[in-house]
Formats: C-alpha cells, structure tokens, sequence
C-alpha cells in the first residue's frame, strides 16, 4: 500500500541562510530559492566563501596534479584490505560538487581531464586504478573493471554539468543499453547463481548501480529519449533489494558487490524510520530525479515519516534528537554532511532539512518560503 505524499513544503530558507554552512548557504541561493532572490553579487559572494572553507580546503588541498585524489578511483572511505589509503577520485570530485565549489577552480580541470580519459579507449593500466593488481592477477576482469570505472566517471561529469556532451551522451547511452538489456531479462528476476558455498552474481548481469542511476539522475534529456527504459528502472529500484549476501565472481578472485541496486536499498521499521538517513535521503533524491519515487512504498514512507518530523516553518526536529544523523552506508559520503560539527542544535538539522526542501522541489510540490 502507497502512502500519499503531501504536495506542499514550507521551505525555511531564513533559517538554513542563518544557520547553515557556507555551503547549504550557497546551495540554498542556487537550489532552492526563486531566482531572483539573491543578487549575482550576493551569489558570487556565498561562492567565493565556500573556497576557503575548512571542509572544501581541505579536499583541494589532498588533490595530485595528475587530478588523482588517494591515489585511487572510488574508495569511499581508507580500507586496509583494498590497499586504499583515502577517499578516492570520484568521490571527492562529487563531494566537491555538492559543496558547491565553483566548477572553474582548478581542482575541476584537472580531474576532468582525467574522468574523460577514463571514458575513451586508452588502454593505460593505471586507468585501472586501485584495480590494477586485480586486473594483473586476473586479466579477464580488465574489461568489467574499466566498465564500471566508466559508470564512475560518466556519474560525475553529468553531476558536473557535461551532459551533453558527446562523449558522455555515447557512454551514457551504452551503460544505458546494458542496464535495459538486463532489466528485460529473465536476470532480473533471478540475478544469482550458485558456487560451491557462494551465491554469485550472474557473470552475464549488468544490474543498476548506484553510478549509473545517479547518471540517469542527472541527465534530462537522456532519461525523455529512453522513457520506456527509465520507467522500467523506477519499476526495479522500487522492489526490496535482496536479503541474501552475494558476491562477484572474477575469475578465481571476488569481491563485494557494494555498487549494484538490486533493488530498494533503504532498511526502515514499520513507521518508517530509516536505520541510515543519509543513505535513504541520498536514495530518495535520486528517485525524486528519475520521477520513480511513487512506485517505492519504503522510500514514500521513509519521506513521509521524516516530514513528519518537520515543525510548522519546515525545520526538521524530530523528538529527542541528540545529535547529526549518522553514516552507515558510505554511498552518500558525496552529499552528506554539508554541515560542520557543532555543538549548536541547529547544526544537527540543517542537513535534513535542506535535502528535505530540495526533494520537495523536485517533485514539483508547492513551495512556501518562510
């Protein structure tokens, strides 16, 4: 049963101005309000602020001049394990976009350069990254690594605006097909396959992940000229993920499969309070941007509980909340926080309920600005 959403938000864009970073500041200039309201002056301004900001400072400043950032492509987070020592490339790149860095700084050209030659046909190993020992060993993995660090890469130019861009519009277009062809599989339905004590994702699967719907997320235009295909992907990303654990199988090496959607990824109790905010927020948005969020009943009720808790002026505040949500699923490190720590109440809000507003207003709802 689907829960009816409201088609009104009151978006407090007085108290995000006062209380929010440099960021949410900015971002509520560019994303949430009617354009107008802010002078370009006053806009340049937030801009020029978020550059010297500790949390985007502190990014620009771990960037190689190869546009590398922790020496690997997408790390989320240090891993012994993967020999990854920090956050990687594309990460960081997204996470300077939602900090709303200015998209002619420096750090921008030099990893734009590099995401595009990770879209051509240059057959450089170190364009396998972190993967490249993986690919070494395993040599019949080279290909689905490098699609996959495609998807990556093709994810961040289209966040970054390059949508049309010929070179992205073909990728997009190929991962695009690959992802149809499965959805209208019999792999859809029975993605895994059995070895030895393992369940294994199908060598021939090419699911969702969560770079490719971010993709489709960002690109308009691709999403209009292949309206079966993106209705069809809502129809997927709706269903509960599976509850098993599996792996991918690549040759005799495998690894997790922390980048596919096999389905609705938000884990919530029956009143519909997400175990991980920030992931959920992340995926609802993403739902929001393919305009699929009404065919997931976990994620409308999991919005639907959270505006639930907003008060009269549209500030999130849930009873008894004691500090920021946190992070479980590193999926949403790009998007959140946007918010320093602080010992202040308010800074424990600010990130839901600006996500919450800009969620609002994807969805076309009537907006009120208090």
């Amino acid at each position: 049963m689907f829960l009816e959403l409201p088609t009104h938000h009151r978006v407090p864009y007085s108290w995000l101005l006062e209380h929010g970073s440099e960021s949410i500041r900015y971002r509520t200039y560019v994303d949430l309000v009617p354009v107008g309201t802010a002078s370009l002056e006053v806009m340049e301004a937030a801009s020029q602020t978020i550059i010297t900001a500790k949390p985007t400072a502190a990014i620009v400043k771990k960037q190689k001049d190869s546009g590398v950032w922790g020496g690997n492509f997408l790390g989320l987070a240090p891993s012994v394990a993967a020999g990854i020592k920090d956050v990687g490339t594309v990460p960081q790149y997204r996470r300077l976009l939602q900090l709303g860095y200015p998209r002619a700084g420096r750090p921008f050209k030099l990893a734009d350069r590099l995401l595009f030659r990770v879209l051509s046909r240059d057959e450089d190993p170190a364009l396998h990254f972190e993967f490249q020992k993986l690919v070494k060993d395993v040599p019949i993995a080279a290909e689905w690594i490098r699609d996959h660090l495609r998807e990556a890469a093709c994810c961040a130019l289209a966040e970054a605006g390059y949508m049309e861009d010929p070179r992205l519009r073909g990728a997009a277009h190929k991962i695009a097909s690959s992802v149809s062809q499965f959805l209208r599989s019999p792999l859809a339905e029975k993605p895994f396959v059995k070895s030895g004590k393992s369940v294994v994702l199908a060598a021939n699967a090419y699911p969702p992940t969560w770079y490719s719907v971010a993709m489709i997320a960002a690109m308009p235009n691709l999403q209009r000229e292949r309206a079966g295909f993106t209705e069809r992907l809502g129809q997927y990303l709706a269903q509960p993920a599976p509850k098993k654990g599996y792996v991918i199988q690549l040759g005799k090496r495998s690894i997790k499969p922390d980048l596919f959607l096999l389905g609705d990824p938000i884990v919530a109790d029956a009143k519909g309070n997400a175990a991980d905010v920030p992931l959920a927020l992340h995926y609802i948005e993403l739902l929001a941007r393919v305009r699929a969020l009404h065919t997931a009943p976990v994620a409308t009720k999991v919005l639907t509980r959270l505006l639930s808790d907003c008060n009269e002026h549209g500030v999130w505040h849930p009873k008894g909340l004691r500090g920021a949500p946190k992070v479980g699923n590193k999926m949403s490190y790009h998007c959140f926080p946007l918010q320093g720590e602080s010992k202040a109440v308010e800074s424990r809000q600010v990130d839901v309920t600006f996500r919450l507003a800009l969620i609002a207003k994807l969805l076309g709802w009537g907006l009120e600005y208090v």
